[in-house]
C-alpha cells in the first residue's frame, strides 16, 4: 500500500515538472524577445520611413548636385564696373543706378545702363545705353531694352579713310561686343553720318560693314558736299 502511494506521488510530481519546465523555456524566450524588441522596432521604423520618403511625391531624397535657383545672389546701387586688359588698359566700363546678378544664368540685370567698350587695337569706342540692360558674365553680349542706343564713334580705317559715326536706336537692341555685331527683331533707326535708315528687322556686322534692313525700309540720303570739278587739259 505504501509503495502504491509513493508511486502515485512520484507520478504526480513528474506530471507537475513537465509544465514547469515548459513555462521556464517560454519565459526565457519572452525575455530574449524583450531584449531585442527595441532594436527590432528601430529597424522597422527606419525601413518604414525610407519607404514613405521614396513613395511620397515631393519628399524624395535630394540629389547630390542640385540646380541653382533663379535668384539674385548679389545686387549693386549707383555702381561702375571697369575691366582692364593684361597691359592695364581699360577694356570696358559698365555703369547703372541698380543691378541684380542671377547666379544660375550669370546674367547682370542693369537699370539705367551705360556701357562703354574700347577696341583693343584701334581704340575706337562703342557706347551703349538703355533703360534696362542684360549683360553676360564677361560683358561680351548685351541686350538693351527701352530707349536703346548704340553709338560707334567715328574712326579711320587701315587705308586712312574716315569712317563716320554710326548710331542705332530702337526699343530693343542686341549687341555682340567682341564680334562687333548688332541686331534686333524690332524696328531700328540707323544713323550713319547725315544719312538715316529705318527697318522692321535689322542686323549689322562691322566685319563686312553691311547693314541689313528688312520689312518696311525707308532711307534718307543727304547730298555730299560738292567738290571742285577738274577741267580737262
Amino acid at each position: 500500500m505504501m509503495r502504491t502511494v509513493a508511486a502515485a506521488a512520484n507520478s504526480s510530481q513528474n506530471r507537475l515538472a513537465v509544465p514547469r519546465s515548459a513555462w521556464q523555456k517560454l519565459r526565457s524566450g519572452f525575455d530574449r524577445i524583450a531584449l531585442y524588441l527595441p532594436l527590432m522596432l528601430m529597424v522597422s521604423l527606419a525601413l518604414g520611413t525610407y519607404w514613405l520618403v521614396r513613395n511620397t511625391p515631393g519628399l524624395a531624397v535630394p540629389d547630390v548636385a542640385k540646380e541653382a535657383r533663379h535668384e539674385v545672389d548679389y545686387f549693386m546701387h549707383n555702381f561702375t564696373i571697369k575691366s582692364f586688359d593684361n597691359a592695364g588698359k581699360l577694356k570696358s566700363e559698365i555703369a547703372g543706378t541698380d543691378a541684380r546678378h542671377f547666379a544660375d544664368t550669370d546674367i547682370l540685370e542693369i537699370d539705367q545702363a551705360k556701357i562703354r567698350s574700347i577696341h583693343p587695337t584701334t581704340g575706337q569706342r562703342t557706347i551703349a545705353t538703355g533703360l534696362r540692360a542684360y549683360a553676360n558674365g564677361d560683358g561680351s553680349e548685351v541686350q538693351l531694352a527701352g530707349n536703346a542706343r548704340v553709338i560707334r564713334e567715328s574712326s579711320t580705317d587701315a587705308q586712312g579713310r574716315v569712317l563716320p559715326q554710326l548710331e542705332f536706336r530702337g526699343e530693343f537692341i542686341h549687341a555682340f561686343v567682341n564680334e562687333e555685331r548688332v541686331q534686333s527683331h524690332k524696328p531700328v533707326l540707323l544713323i550713319r553720318g547725315n544719312d538715316q535708315f529705318t527697318g522692321d528687322v535689322f542686323a549689322y556686322n562691322k566685319l563686312d560693314q553691311v547693314a541689313v534692313l528688312t520689312g518696311r525700309v525707308r532711307g534718307i540720303l543727304m547730298p555730299k558736299p560738292a567738290t571742285a570739278a577738274i577741267r580737262p587739259q
